[in-house]
């Protein structure tokens, strides 16, 4: 699962028992009216398991709330940071996608040192592309 979606479901989660507490039911009351346990209710606030679309409409029913109540004030939660891998730089996304593709754990291992390595060496100021020892 992906990290905004990861944060989506902490956030639902959020506002499920934020409205929950505004009415002034416990997790078990809210269970019973969904007629599942009340550790599915926690894990759903906790955002650790996702709701599904199903379930989230019983549950606004039992809340009293439409559905978009959930996902109010979502975007100011989510930063727009950009992807760790570069996002739209396509020689970045290829090697990603190659890398992935190495199943062998010590070649890639290998691989992740010398890309770190040559990164490393571009930071200090120094020729990635020399090869041999510093003379």
């Amino acid at each position: 699962m992906g990290k905004i979606a990861t944060r989506v479901d902490e956030y639902v989660g959020e506002r499920i028992r934020a409205r929950r507490t505004e009415l002034g039911l416990t997790q078990e009351e809210l269970a019973n009216a969904l007629k599942i346990s009340y550790q599915q209710v926690q894990k759903y606030e906790t955002g650790a398991n996702r709701v599904s679309a199903g379930r989230l409409f019983e549950v606004a029913q039992r809340l009293q709330v439409e559905m978009a109540y959930f996902f109010e004030g979502l975007e100011q939660k989510l930063d727009s940071r950009p992807m760790e891998h570069g996002g739209k730089n396509r020689s970045t996304i290829e090697l990603v996608r190659n890398f992935a593709e190495i199943e062998d754990n010590t070649i890639r291992s290998a691989v992740a040192g010398l890309i770190k390595s040559i990164a490393q060496r571009n930071k200090d100021g120094t020729d990635p592309l020399i090869v041999g020892g510093d003379d």
